[in-house]
């Protein structure tokens, strides 16, 4: 009986503390229950069936900083790499000095080859091509559609040094490449009215960053590959380093979305660090339809980090869903927001091509993102590659002008036909 009273004491406020619906305190966490314990089992005590407490509380910090044995324990340095890789091709892919060979080097690139300005990246191991279409859970078993994917990439960048640059002082007209003046900029087209470069950037977002991150480590087939969830329940740490297989998966995800951040514990005031993701998160953060979205997938993000500390893996998985849902929603709202944005400039007497074309390609870039999205608790996105290639074609249309056909009516149809897989509305992502 003296031994029973303690633990059933330290049950209760356990028990309480995951129960309470009234505090709204970031801190206090409504941990789930990873062992069996269930609605007060344990306790004697009838939560109503609405709530699952655990054996062991979170501790889910203000920030993402986590560590052991007053060691950071928090490392994406791979993501940040590839970041930075895509960052310094962005800039070739506007610069017609470059040629195809040079572009496709920056994008597979080989440890040691020096393709890039940053010193540190030509010595490294890593690349861009190597990790598009690569994730576990979409691409182990299908090698068919990934060798599609990449040589797609791969057309982009040559299409870039062969078709367009060589047109960069010619006027882009239906079917030949060139440049497009509106105002105050330029923008430089295939013959279709296309912007490979933005092709290639809004691509990889989902490519490479989404995928990865949705598909590839937040995934239980990754976190809990081999005995990470062995290794994890006993705090053993991989080899010559202070964090656990599953914490470094984990925080990998979180370093695609967040890893050229200057504060990457706090990240939400400096959205905007990169030209992939975090940009998008910032932008569709900014839209009052939206706001408290970058919140939601941070506060996701740390929780379920803290919860693999706490061994909680129902509560991490719940985290993961909750990520997935909202960075495909950001995908979405940003496709529709392009095709609405090009809508409005090809109105009237006098459309501006060129400023159409730029909104028309970033679209296309988003909606051939859709397919690497990812519906909460499935294993499928919420657009398939064949239904993805079907807005894509939709957007081209059958003849060889492209864009340069584009109606009003079809790109509201491509719109809805977005918006209608989502939880917006064609006006909330229009604005």
């Amino acid at each position: 009986m003296k031994n029973t009273i303690p633990f059933i004491a330290a049950m209760a406020l356990v028990f309480l503390s995951a129960c309470s619906s009234d505090d709204n305190d970031p801190v206090t966490v409504e941990a789930s229950c990873s062992d069996g314990i269930q609605n007060g089992d344990e306790t004697g005590v009838d939560c109503g069936g609405s709530c699952t407490p655990c054996a062991a509380a979170i501790d889910n910090p203000d920030t993402y900083v986590f560590e052991r044995n007053g060691v950071s324990t928090v490392d994406f340095n791979g993501q940040t790499t590839r970041l930075l890789m895509g960052e310094e091709l962005l800039d070739a892919l506007k610069d017609p000095v470059n040629t195809d060979a040079e572009l496709l080097a920056k994008y597979a690139h080989e440890e040691g080859e020096s393709n890039f300005m940053d010193l540190d990246l030509n010595g490294s191991s890593k690349n861009l091509k190597s990790k598009t279409a690569a994730s576990t859970d979409y691409f182990s078993a299908n090698t068919a559609d990934q060798s599609t994917i990449r040589a797609d990439f791969d057309g982009w960048l040559s299409a870039q040094a062969n078709e367009v640059f060589p047109e960069f002082d010619t006027v882009a007209s239906p079917g030949n490449p060139g440049q497009l003046a509106d105002g105050s900029s330029t923008r430089y087209v295939s013959g279709q009215g296309l912007e490979y470069n933005q092709l290639f950037n809004k691509g990889l977002i989902g490519a490479l960053m989404v995928d990865q991150a949705l598909n590839n480590y937040l995934s239980p087939a990754v976190l809990d590959a081999g005995d990470n969830r062995t290794n994890n329940d006993s705090d053993t740490v991989a080899e010559g380093k202070s964090y656990t297989d599953m914490e470094h998966k984990w925080d990998e995800a979180y370093g695609y979305v967040y890893g050229l951040n200057a504060d990457v514990a706090d990240p939400n005031a400096d959205l905007g660090a990169d030209s992939f993701l975090n940009k998008y998160v910032g932008r569709v953060e900014g839209d009052a339809d939206f706001a408290g979205i970058a919140d939601t997938i941070f506060q996701a993000f740390k929780l379920g980090r803290a919860a693999i500390v706490a061994k909680d893996y129902v509560t991490r998985d719940a985290q993961a869903a909750i990520i997935r849902e909202k960075i495909s929603e950001i995908i979405a709202i940003r496709a529709v927001y392009y095709l609405q944005q090009a809508k409005a400039s090809i109105g009237g007497e006098t459309p501006a091509y060129g400023t159409a074309f730029h909104d028309l390609s970033e679209g296309y870039g988003f909606i051939y993102s859709l397919q690497f999205t990812r519906t909460p608790d499935t294993d499928a996105p919420y657009f398939s590659k064949t239904e993805t290639d079907v807005l894509l074609s939709d957007l081209l249309g059958d003849g060889e002008n492209g864009l340069w056909d584009v109606t009003p009516e079809t790109l509201d149809a491509l719109s809805a036909s977005i918006a209608n897989r989502f939880s917006f509305t064609l006006e909330q992502a229009a604005e």
